[in-house]
This record gives C-alpha cells, structure tokens and sequence, in this order.
C-alpha cells in the first residue's frame, strides 16, 4: 500500500513538550453555573427566610428566656454552625460547578487525520426496498454512523445518479455534512442513471483541489448498489488511486433476487415499468469489488444487513497512514474545581458530625428519663 499523508485535524500530542507560564487571571469554563448559584442562593434565602419567620412567631408567644428553655435549638450556636456549614457547602458546589481555572501552560498540538469523501448514490434504483427501509435511507445511515466513528477527520459530500454534484466540500463542520446528508433523494438529482465513474472523477478531483488534501490524498468512500452506465468507474478508480487517494466501496442491495423499485404517484403506489415489464434492481458486487481493487482499497457487502460500519473504519484509518503536519501551541489552564469540591465534603462532614452529637446527647436525655420514670413506678 502507498504510504499517504492525510490533511489536518487536531490531535493532542501525548510527547510533545509542555512549558508552563506564570499564573494568570481566574477564567470560568462553563458560564451555565450561574444557574446553580441563583438556585443555591434562593435556596438560603428561604432557609433564612423560614428561620427569622420561626423566631418571630415564637416570640409572640413567650419572652426570650422562656423560649431559649422550651426551644433551645432554635437559639443555640450549634443550630446556628449547622446551618452555616450547610449554606457554605451548597455555595462551594454552587461555584464548582462554574468549573473554573487558573494557572495555564503551553503546549504542543500535533494537526494530523484523514480527508474522507462520502459519495452516495441516489438513483432511483436506491428507493428499492430489500434494505429496510430502503437502499437510500440505509445508506444514509451508514455515511452517519461513518463520519461519526471517525471524530475529527474532514469529510465531504458528493451524490451522482445521471450527473455528479458536490453536496458539501471537505470540513471539520460534521453538523453541516450530516445537514446536506440528510436531505440526499432521487427527486433532486438532475438527470437519471447511475455515472459512478464521473463521480470518482468529481470526488478525485476535490480532494486533489483542496490545498491540504493535494500532499496527502484522502479516500472515497462509496455508497452504492453498483449500477452503472458505462462511465468507466474502474479507469477513475484507478486514476484516483494514482493520486494517492483510496476508494472505498460499500454495496447495499441483494444480490441475488433484488428487489423491484417503488414509484409513488400521489396516493397510489406502484413499481417502476420498463417496456411493460416491472424493473428489477440487484446489487453489483462483481463491478465494485473491482473498482474498490483498482483504487487500492477494499470493498465491504453490506447487503441488506446492519454492515459494521465500526469496523469499516478502523479497517480505513489503517489503510490511510497518518502522520503530523503541522504543530501548534495552545494555551491551557488547570481546572480548580476539584478543590471547591473538596471544601463541600469537608463542611458536610462537619456538619454530619455535630448532627450525631445531637444525636447522642438526646439519646442520653432520654435514657435519663427512662431511668427516672421506672424508678418512680416502682416507689
């Protein structure tokens, strides 16, 4: 296999060195923790709210001596500790959870990854329905699960039938592919039939055009069942592979009985009619072996089943060697937020600890009383 370099994504290199700067302002990661601190002080004001209204109408009924006997833990320090231990935790959670960081360094990122170019068919023989739900929508589901399991590489879109057309350019902006996926139908082609060989041409020739992509090839990927109409895919592919770049295919459809293709006219739903004879589609995996063996890639039959479309990747990031292109430095910071944590634990285990102190001095007062009232039964 021909050693590629792909096009750029960052990575974090692990043995790139790293240079630590003096310490710089507080910075807060995750702004959405204000929320939790407008709670948390809502939540001690009514606490506090609740406390004071308590006092006060206890204080209508009796003086404060009276009271401070009839309901010492409302007026004693420990009640008063307690709850500050509480509001304290709930405030430092409160703050912890706005994640922030301080401190920094420098270090090295390594840009490295693969260029990948998504071609789907969408002629109408995709609408068929021996890959539930049909060839189109699993086909589509396969390009999600792809670019998915690949993470940061750049991918890009292209869909042929009769005419090959550019859906998205290579990007990092995976949203902005899936949002072009996700609208891929026979409808909006501009002319029927299947040009597999124009669109390896069209795909070769945008991972060729693209400044990063031109040094390190990149790979197409094909979704089809492998119709076509003489284009010469097996020049293109071959061509392709010439310039560095794999062809992947991947064949959706049965390839033994087929399946007929649907035709819907308003409400009524019928199958496609060639010279008075329904038209029966079947998936070609002889042409895209071949195509996959001539760009110097491999071909997967997925068929009518769930492919592993895991798998299918892994097996192309071996295929395409990465390398580093480019090195960067990036500042970043040390988060604190663990020790904001720390301080939440420290103040509920206090206040859990002077909770069973009170605990236990009012199990001792009842055991006093206990004692008490047998030893005055029994005078």
């Amino acid at each position: 296999m021909n050693d590629l370099t792909p096009a750029i994504a960052p990575v974090a290199s692990t043995d790139l060195p790293s240079t630590h700067l003096p310490s710089t302002h507080l910075e807060w990661a995750n702004a959405h923790g204000i929320w939790w601190s407008v709670l948390s002080l809502f939540v001690i004001a009514c606490f506090v709210r609740l406390y004071f209204w308590r006092r006060r109408a206890l204080l209508k009924l009796a003086d404060t001596n009276l009271l401070s006997r009839l309901a010492p833990k409302l007026f004693s320090a420990q009640h008063g500790l307690r709850t500050l231990l509480l509001a304290g935790a709930l405030m430092a959670i409160s703050i912890a959870l706005f994640d922030p960081r301080t401190g920094g360094r420098i270090e090295k990122v390594e840009q490295r990854g693969v260029d990948l170019m998504v071609v789907i068919d969408v002629s109408r023989s995709m609408l068929a329905e021996d890959a539930q739900p049909n060839r189109l929508a699993r086909a589509r589901q396969f390009a999600t699960d792809l670019v998915d399991t690949l993470g940061s590489d750049r991918v890009g879109l292209i869909e042929f039938a009769g005419v090959p057309a550019l859906r998205c350019p290579l990007t990092f902006n995976h949203r902005a592919f899936l949002t072009q996926l996700e609208t891929l139908s026979p409808q909006a082609t501009i002319r029927g039939g299947s040009l597999l060989g124009d669109a390896i041409r069209l795909a070769t020739a945008s991972l060729r055009g693209d400044g990063d992509s031109a040094s390190g090839g990149g790979a197409i990927v094909i979704l089809t069942d492998g119709e076509d109409m003489q284009s010469e895919p097996l020049e293109a592919a071959a061509q392709a592979k010439a310039d560095g770049i794999r062809v992947v295919t991947i064949g959706i459809g049965d390839p033994r009985e087929g399946a007929r293709i649907p035709v819907q006219s308003g409400a009524l739903r019928r199958y496609l009619v060639h010279d008075g004879q329904e038209v029966w589609t079947k998936m070609d995996p002889s042409l895209l072996k071949s195509v996959a063996e001539a760009g110097g890639g491999f071909f997967v039959e997925a068929g009518t089943t769930q492919a592993d479309i895991a798998a299918t990747a892994n097996l192309l990031r071996a295929d395409l060697a990465q390398r580093t292109t480019e090195a960067k430095d990036v500042a970043t910071k040390d988060p604190k937020f663990q020790w904001l944590a720390g301080v939440a634990l420290l103040l509920l285990l206090i206040e859990s600890l002077l909770g069973n102190q009170r605990r236990a001095h009012r199990g001792n007062a009842r055991t006093m009383i206990d004692r008490n009232t047998a030893v005055g039964e029994a005078t």
